[in-house]
């Protein structure tokens, strides 16, 4: 009988589909018996037999493969991929699949809620509110900002789809590679970062943690910020420097920003000291919809893999080549 190691959790909370196609198709199965983020050491323990992989954002590198002797598939509920030693999988004979699309439109929601949270000060006044205080604070609406969108892949699209339905903000955005087509259906102004950081008023990032966004927004790119710009990350932590994030925002700079991944999960860091910074537990992808999508697609590449089949969501070979260029 072949198995399945189910890593990320929750796993077929909200639908038990997934758990049942495996078990309709004789695959034996195992949800993380910890119920937590796997740390490297706690993963490479319990893989040792197992021929799938059916993996959230606990690391895959090569000391996990090493221990893993059957396998032969890791099946990626999700998009980032940073996660997994791709380049180790290749070496191994691992195939690499993943569900991009998959969550793309709960994310880009998430997105769009934390915008205008921010925008009218919500979290703050809740808190206030809470703790007795009744302020009643100005804020901003949508069309009458300037919003800067840094990668306009399958998220960062949809979250400018969502934005037209609030009337026509100014649209500064930067992607590696411009789409151009993308002028027919949006009014946008292709700007570098740099502008980005200095004129807008609220910055979305939408990237892949790779080596080339590691850090790719320090204390000085902060710095560059209006004094009351705002900044989101749903993407990949890691990509904002957390420490220079607080420092600048303990000094007074930035009205807000909002934070839902982070370098190290779950997350502990000095942020929550920040009443202004919004954090949320990496849950952009955790609408039930798209969730249970993801734990489908996943679950039936596992299945098509070990049926013999011919796999669907197989990783593309530029995602292979990133990662050579990090070496």
């Amino acid at each position: 009988m072949s198995k399945v190691l189910i890593t990320t959790v929750p796993f077929g909370d909200k639908n038990a589909f997934p758990l049942e196609m495996m078990t309709n198709s004789n695959i034996e199965y195992v949800i993380n018996p910890l119920n937590k983020k796997l740390k490297e050491n706690e993963l490479a323990d319990m893989v040792t037999d197992f021929d799938v992989i059916i993996a959230g954002t606990e690391p895959i590198t090569d000391y996990v493969m090493s221990k893993a002797k059957n396998l032969k598939l890791i099946s990626r509920v999700g998009i980032g991929l940073d996660s997994v030693d791709l380049l180790a999988a290749e070496k191994r004979g691992i195939k690499v699949s993943y569900t991009p699309d998959a969550p793309a439109p709960a994310v880009a929601e998430l997105t769009v809620g934390l915008m205008l949270t921010l925008l009218r000060s919500v979290q703050t006044s809740n808190l206030e509110m809470h703790n007795g205080t009744w302020h009643r604070f100005f804020g901003r609406r949508i069309p009458e900002v300037t919003i800067g969108v840094i990668g306009l892949g399958r998220i960062g699209v949809r979250v400018l789809n969502r934005l037209q339905s609030f009337g026509s903000p100014r649209l500064l955005v930067n992607d590696i590679k411009p789409d151009l087509d993308l002028n027919h259906q949006f009014k946008l102004e292709w700007a570098t970062k740099e502008q980005i950081y200095s004129e807008a008023d609220v910055i979305a990032l939408h990237l892949p943690l790779t080596c080339h966004t590691k850090n790719m927004i320090t204390k000085e790119h902060l710095l560059m910020m209006k004094e009351d710009a705002m900044i989101i990350n749903t993407s990949r932590g890691g990509i904002i420097n957390e420490d220079d994030l607080y420092d600048v925002m303990k000094s007074g700079h930035l009205s807000g920003a909002a934070i839902d991944v982070f370098e190290n999960e779950p997350y502990e860091g000095k942020l929550n000291t920040i009443d202004r910074c919004i954090l949320t537990a990496h849950m952009g992808s955790m609408s039930v919809d798209c969730r249970t999508r993801m734990e489908i697609e996943a679950t039936e590449e596992a299945v098509r893999f070990l049926q013999g089949e011919k796999l669907t969501g197989i990783v593309p070979e530029e995602e292979y080549q990133v990662q050579r260029e990090g070496l």
